[in-house]
């Protein structure tokens, strides 16, 4: 690839970019500063955030130099951008613990990194903490129409909501978030803005005031909302978030994420999230047999762990999930039960000698035991893989692996941890 737009190119990354030739020039020739921003809501980030972090690596690659912005200050206010109801809001003692923690993942996302080029993470904390409300309504707020502001596609969708609404205060977000652009321009030279798809008008209004303020260009850049192919907003399990914390969401189940991904989305995927090389990622999608799609599904799968957990967690998930589905259950490390416990299948705890119909049931594999005793004799039922017919199958310690554990299966997918 000539420069980092190729790449962009090539891997369908680019939703909207402002003056694309000019900023196409100033990176084939020169390395860039540029930024992207990070609201601590919560005390982790997910897969929903992995994207723009991905492509801000892209940058590093190209030898451009990323900033990451925590939003200490933004994240009391809340983002309302294309949310159907406001944000709740939190202590600043909170969202400063959420902060450190945060900023502790990005540094584990971003480690293996060349010395001249390093991430550096700031805290839009540290500077409005010291602004003069009046000032900034004389200096920042002046450049604004609310007219303009009102007609933004962000907040139009909520003010037309008579339900919602929407208040001053996430009204006002639009400015701070202006504000860090042109902060950053002025203080660190940034001229590069990225973010998703929903973050254009934030983009833009960061654009204008630092023209305005500063009399300097910058750019944005955003990549296309992710949407599965079932049309729900990529970043969600059916359930809940997919966390980037091991410790909210396992390696395992993290990696079964991936996995589970449908055949339709697996090439996108590997082109966003992965640094595989783009010509290796369209051969395997001009040929999508299902050997391919499995290839593919795998690469993803095991890459995304590895940049999120490291690679013995990555090695340790492929493991457990090859053990499971290919039934190795001898090759299990006790450690891989840990986390199978922690979240990665459905488990119930027992106590003494339990009998497999009553167990079924129990395990809401089957929904009685008069059709527990048809599935076991229908040769449906596995202990630890072994195939189970007799419907009076009481337990014992032989069927304990590590004296605690044991897999119970019902046909070829259906997983329950029996934990003793």
């Amino acid at each position: 690839m000539k420069n980092i737009l190729d790449d962009f190119k090539s891997r369908n990354l680019i939703y909207q970019i402002s003056d694309y030739k000019y900023i196409n020039l100033k990176l084939l020739h020169n390395s860039i500063k540029l930024y992207c921003g990070f609201d601590p809501t919560s005390d982790s980030l997910h897969v929903g955030h992995l994207l723009p972090i991905i492509c801000l690596k892209r940058f590093q690659i190209f030898n451009h130099k990323p900033i990451i912005l925590l939003g200490g200050a933004t994240s009391l206010i809340g983002d309302p951008s294309f949310k159907n109801k406001e944000r709740k809001l939190f202590e600043v003692d909170k969202i400063i613990s959420w902060s450190k923690n945060i900023n502790n993942q990005l540094n584990f996302l971003f480690r293996s990194q060349k010395e001249n080029n390093k991430v550096t993470i700031i805290n839009n904390y540290n500077w409005f903490k010291k602004i003069n409300l009046l000032e900034f309504l004389r200096d920042v707020g002046k450049v604004f129409s609310i007219s303009k502001l009102i007609n933004k596609d962000s907040v139009k969708q909520r003010i037309n909501r008579l339900d919602q609404g929407i208040s001053f205060a996430e009204f006002s977000y639009n400015l701070l978030q202006s504000y860090d652009f042109f902060w950053l321009r002025k203080k660190y030279g940034v001229i590069l803005q990225i973010g998703g798809s929903d973050q254009w008008g934030n983009i833009t209004s960061g654009i204008y005031l630092t023209r305005r303020l500063y009399n300097k260009k910058v750019f944005g850049l955003t990549m296309p909302l992710i949407l599965k192919s079932n049309g729900i907003k990529f970043g969600k399990s059916e359930k809940d978030n997919i966390w980037l914390d091991s410790n909210k969401t396992s390696p395992y189940k993290f990696y079964q994420f991936w996995i589970n991904v449908s055949d339709s989305d697996v090439f996108n995927f590997l082109k966003f999230f992965t640094f595989i090389d783009i010509l290796y990622i369209l051969s395997l999608e001009q040929n999508k047999t299902y050997s391919n799609i499995i290839i593919a599904k795998s690469l993803l799968a095991y890459e995304i762990t590895k940049l999120v957990h490291g690679k013995i967690a990555a090695k340790s998930a492929k493991r457990i999930s090859n053990n499971i589905f290919y039934n190795n259950i001898n090759d299990f490390l006790e450690s891989d039960f840990e986390q199978l416990k922690q979240d990665g299948m459905p488990k119930i705890f027992l106590h003494g000698h339990e009998d497999l119909c009553q167990v079924l049931v129990d395990s809401n594999l089957v929904m009685s035991r008069s059709r527990a005793k048809n599935m076991i004799e229908s040769n449906s039922i596995y202990i630890n893989n072994r195939k189970e017919t007799n419907y009076r199958y009481t337990f014992n310690i032989n069927d304990k692996l590590f004296k605690k554990y044991t897999i119970l299966k019902k046909g070829k997918k259906n997983f329950c941890l029996l934990c003793w």
